[in-house]
């Protein structure tokens, strides 16, 4: 399941828009939790309209250069349903970056191992500092559910580390 598309079509759930203003919307107000970039939204865009589920529209605003407006289906709108609740009822068995890492970890001294550990700890709780200064959306409740969930997975992979590195300390 592509979660790019559930996350285009979410965002033409609530209004038409041109594909900059859905890429800035992005960048601006879900880059803490999606790391799409611009090129992949207009090849999702593309895609949804070629599948029925956006039409494109264009509009010409004074000497500015004519825009595409893109503008949910109605199935666009049962696809969107569709993908939502196949993203929030999933479960994707992934392995966390870095366990592979691990496989192999005895090829390394155990000193190089353990700062390695360290560093790994700075960046997790680097993240989680920057992810709760993000503010609250207030009636977009779903982003702060998302923002919460990737900090409670990262507490755990801080506690999970700090517990490692006291292990290997011993």
């Amino acid at each position: 399941m592509d979660e790019r598309e559930l996350l285009v079509l979410g965002l033409l759930m609530t209004q038409s828009q041109h594909g900059y203003k859905i890429n800035e919307f992005i960048e601006n107000n879900l880059g803490r939790v999606s790391d799409m970039k611009k090129a992949t939204a207009y090849s999702i865009l593309k895609r949804l309209n070629q599948k029925g589920y956006v039409d494109v529209t264009i509009e010409q605003e004074g000497n500015r250069p004519p825009r595409q407006i893109y503008t949910i289906t109605s199935s666009g709108e049962e696809q969107f349903k569709l993908l939502l609740r196949a993203t929030l009822s999933g479960l994707d068995n992934v392995t966390p970056s870095g366990d592979i890492g691990l496989m192999f970890i005895d090829h390394l001294s155990t000193q190089e191992a353990i700062e390695l550990m360290e560093l790994k700890l700075q960046k997790v709780e680097q993240l989680i500092t920057s992810l709760s200064a993000v503010p609250r959306h207030g009636q977009r409740t779903g982003i702060d559910l998302s923002i919460k969930h990737r900090i409670t997975l990262l507490e755990s992979e801080k506690s999970w580390l700090s517990n490692l590195i006291i292990e290997m300390n011993k």
